[in-house]
C-alpha cells in the first residue's frame, strides 16, 4: 500500500490527466443520456398533447351528436304539442263541436295523428275514461285514471304540457310508450279532463341507433326526475328504470349541460360524458364516448411512435456508451503510455526526466514558500562487481529490491524518489530541514543493510548503499543545481569515508563555478 502511495504521489500529473481521462466518458455517457431523456421527453409531450386532442375531438363530437338529437326530439315535440293545442282549441270551440260525429273527429284530430311513431290521440274525462279517440269515430273503451299524465294534470292546474315517464301501453298491447298531456278545464278552472298523446318509444330508438359512436358508445334521453325513457345500445329491461342515485345523474341536474369522465352504473365502462338540459322540456339528452373507443387510434399510433422513440433513445444511449468505452480505453492506454514513458522500467521510480520536473516544481515551491528543501543522492557500494559476479539479472532484481525499501522508508506524500541512472537515485524531500533529511537518509541506509542481500564483492558481505544529503532553504539568488551538487559531492564523500554510510553536505552547497571534489583514489561505485 506505501509502495502504491509512493508511485501514485510521484506521477501526480499522470494521475490527474488519468482522471480527466475517465471523466470524458462519463460526460459522454451522462449527455447521451441527457439527449435521449431530451427525446423521450419531446415524444411524450406531444403524444399527451395528441391525446387531449382526441379528446377534445371526441367532447365536440359528442356535443354535435346531442344537438342533433336534441334538435329532432324538440322540433317533433312541438309539432305534438300544436295537434294537441288544436284538439283542445277545438273541444272549447261551439260550432266544432256542433259538427256531426265524423266531421268533427277530423277537424279535431287532423292527419298529424297519422304520422310514423305516435300511438294515439286520446281525450279523457274528469273520471279518466275515453271520450274521444283519434283512432277512430268511436272511442275504445278504458279508463286511465292511474296514470301518471291524469294525475298530474288532474292535481296541478298549471301542470302545462307535461311529459310523462315509460309506461306499457293497455291499447297497444303493451308497446313501450310515453305521453304528453295537456289539462282540460271547465269556464269555472277545474278539472274537466286530459288530452293526451302517446309517443311510440321506438320514435328514439330509431333515432339514437343512426347515430354512431363507436363500438361502445351510449345515447341515452332520461327524464329530469331520472327516469330512463331510451337509452342506445338498446336493453327493454332499463327502460324505465331509476338512475336517480347514480353517480352520473347528480352532474346531470347541475348545471344547463357540461361534460366529465365517469364509470356508467349500468354496464361498467368508462366513458367521457357530454349531457344538455332541454330547454322546454323535462328531458336530458346524453352522448356517451367509451375512453377505449376515444384513445383506440391514439393508443395505436403512441405505442408505434413510443416504441421508435424509445428504440431510437436506447440506441443513442448504446452507441454514446460504446463511444465512452472507447474513449476510456484510448485515454487508459495513453496514460499507461505516459507513466511508461516517466517510469523507470527496472525500479518502478520515476525516471531521470520526470525526477527532473520533479525537483524543478519542488525548488520553485521552496523558494515561494522559503521552506526547506533537502536532496538525497543515493548510491550502491560496487555494483559494477555484484554485476560481474551474480549477472544482469540480479543485478536488476537488487535495483528493483532497494528501491521498494527507499519507497518504504519516505513517509509523506509529497517527498518522491526516482533512478538517477545506473545504480544511483535521487531521494527528494520537500519541507526537510537538513537533520530530518539526515534521519531518514539513515533510516533508508539501516533498512538496505538489513535485507542482507549477499555479496561477497563488498568487503561488508552484503549490499550496501551510500547517502550523500543536501539541504538548503532557497535565497533570491540561489539555483537548485547547486543543491543537486553539494547532494552529489556529499555522495562521494561517504564513498571515500568507506562507503555504507550519509554524508550530510555543508550547511551552504557549492557554487556553481566550484567543481565537486571527486577523490581520485576513489572509485565510482
Amino acid at each position: 500500500m506505501e509502495t502504491t502511495r509512493k508511485k501514485n504521489s510521484a506521477h501526480l500529473s499522470s494521475a490527474s490527466r488519468l482522471a480527466q481521462g475517465l471523466a470524458e466518458p462519463r460526460v459522454f455517457i451522462v449527455a447521451g443520456l441527457l439527449i435521449a431523456l431530451t427525446m423521450l421527453g419531446l415524444t411524450a409531450t406531444v403524444l399527451y398533447q395528441s391525446r387531449q386532442d382526441s379528446l377534445a375531438r371526441a367532447r365536440e363530437t359528442s356535443r354535435n351528436v346531442a344537438l342533433i338529437a336534441e334538435r329532432d326530439i324538440e322540433r317533433n315535440f312541438e309539432l305534438y304539442a300544436l295537434s294537441m293545442q288544436a284538439v283542445v282549441d277545438g273541444l272549447n270551440q261551439a260550432d266544432v263541436m256542433a259538427l256531426p260525429p265524423r266531421l268533427r273527429h277530423a277537424v279535431l284530430f287532423d292527419r298529424a295523428t297519422t304520422a310514423k311513431y305516435l300511438g294515439s290521440m286520446l281525450v279523457l274525462d274528469a273520471s279518466g275514461n275515453i271520450v274521444m279517440d283519434s283512432a277512430g269515430e268511436v272511442p275504445r273503451k278504458g279508463n286511465f285514471a292511474d296514470r301518471q299524465y291524469f294525475t298530474v294534470q288532474r292535481d296541478n292546474p298549471h301542470a302545462g304540457l307535461f311529459v310523462g315517464d315509460p309506461y306499457r301501453s293497455r291499447l297497444r298491447n303493451g308497446t313501450a310508450s310515453m305521453a304528453i298531456s295537456y289539462r282540460l278545464s271547465h269556464p269555472d278552472g277545474s278539472f274537466a279532463g286530459v288530452v293526451l298523446m302517446a309517443i311510440n318509444l321506438e320514435y328514439f330508438h330509431q333515432l339514437f341507433t343512426g347515430l354512431s359512436l363507436g363500438p361502445h358508445g351510449a345515447i341515452s334521453l332520461i327524464g329530469r326526475d331520472g327516469i330512463m325513457v331510451m337509452r342506445q345500445p338498446f336493453d327493454p329491461s332499463i327502460i324505465g328504470r331509476d338512475i336517480s342515485k347514480a353517480s352520473t345523474y347528480r352532474h346531470f341536474v347541475s348545471m344547463p349541460e357540461g361534460s366529465y369522465s365517469d364509470t356508467a352504473s349500468i354496464d361498467g365502462v368508462r366513458r367521457l360524458y357530454y349531457f344538455r338540459n332541454f330547454p322546454d322540456l323535462p328531458l336530458i339528452i346524453m352522448v356517451a364516448e367509451a375512453e377505449s373507443d376515444i384513445y383506440a387510434v391514439w393508443r395505436r399510433r403512441a405505442l408505434t411512435i413510443g416504441s421508435l422513440t424509445a428504440a431510437l433513445a436506447l440506441a443513442f444511449v448504446g452507441a454514446s456508451c460504446m463511444l465512452a468505452v472507447q474513449l476510456r480505453r484510448r485515454m487508459q492506454l495513453e496514460i499507461k503510455l505516459e507513466v511508461l514513458a516517466r517510469t523507470d522500467g527496472v525500479t518502478g521510480l520515476n525516471n531521470r526526466r520526470t525526477l527532473d520536473e520533479i525537483v524543478e516544481r519542488e525548488w520553485s515551491r521552496a523558494r515561494r514558500t522559503g521552506a526547506a528543501f533537502s536532496l538525497l543522492f543515493i548510491d550502491i557500494d560496487r555494483f559494477k562487481a555484484y554485476n560481474d559476479t551474480y549477472g544482469h539479472q540480479a543485478g536488476d532484481d537488487v535495483l528493483a529490491a532497494i528501491a521498494r525499501c527507499i519507497l518504504e522508508n519516505i513517509r509523506r506524500p509529497a517527498d518522491s524518489a526516482g533512478r538517477y541512472g545506473g545504480e544511483e537515485f535521487v531521494v527528494v524531500l520537500p519541507d526537510t530541514p537538513a537533520a530530518a533529511a539526515v534521519q531518514i537518509a539513515e533510516k533508508i541506509r539501516r533498512a538496505i543493510a538489513e535485507l542482507e542481500i549477499e555479496h561477497r564483492g563488498s568487503e561488508f558481505g552484503h549490499a550496501t548503499v551510500s547517502i550523500g544529503a543536501a539541504s538548503w532553504t532557497p535565497e533570491r539568488d540561489s539555483d537548485v543545481a547547486a543543491v543537486i551538487r553539494a547532494a552529489d559531492q556529499a555522495l562521494y564523500n561517504a564513498k571515500a569515508a568507506g562507503r555504507n554510510r550519509v554524508w550530510p553536505a555543508p550547511a551552504r552547497p557549492l557554487p556553481l563555478d566550484v567543481a565537486p571534489y571527486r577523490p581520485l583514489n576513489v572509485a565510482a561505485s
